[in-house]
């Protein structure tokens, strides 16, 4: 809690702040590796991929197309998805 005259946010805060602003510059949005590494030219060769399947939204999908085959418009739609385990009812 900060008291009354006490700043929201001290220069601690501050620090990490512009430093995960940093990371997150040199963040590939779509693999999540660091920019300046994955993209050098000497590091093209340095990678693998294995693909994953994730059951939760395999199983988004085929609902939004099942959706879709039966007329369903897509707009605004929203997938909910929860592990039977979890599941209400």
């Amino acid at each position: 809690m900060v008291a009354p005259g006490e700043p929201l946010f001290t220069e601690e805060d501050r620090a990490w702040a512009e430093a995960l602003k940093v990371v997150e510059a040199d963040t590939c949005p779509g693999c999540g590796e660091q920019w300046s590494e994955s993209s050098a030219p000497e590091n093209e060769f340095e990678y693998t991929a294995s693909l994953v399947i994730c059951h939760a939204c395999g199983i988004a999908a085929k609902t939004i197309k099942a959706h879709q085959d039966n007329k369903g418009t897509v707009d605004g739609l929203h997938v909910h998805v929860q592990h039977r385990k979890h599941a209400r009812g």
